[in-house]
């Protein structure tokens, strides 16, 4: 059942950075850029999850995925920020 949890999870965060990348491709609104490279680096951050827990259940990948979240919001902060529209 987790397994199911997770991957379901990294397909969502794929789907919302798909959607994101699109509408900044038709719009050129820089914080749906924003927001989708927050996304991308979250699907990153859940296929790791998946990676660590189902994968590779012996290796460590807890710092991974600390760096990935991390980069996530750190992306979305600074697309807040720095849009000023």
């Amino acid at each position: 059942m987790a397994a199911t949890i997770y991957f379901l999870c990294a397909l969502t965060s794929l789907a919302c950075f798909l959607f994101l990348f699109r509408g900044w491709r038709a719009s050129r609104a820089r914080l749906l850029f924003w927001s989708a490279m927050c996304f991308g680096a979250m699907t990153v951050n859940n296929f790791l999850l998946v990676a660590d827990k189902l994968l590779f259940p012996t290796a460590d990948l807890s710092s991974w995925r600390l760096v990935m979240a991390l980069t996530a919001v750190t992306l979305l902060l600074f697309g807040l920020i720095w849009d000023e529209e």
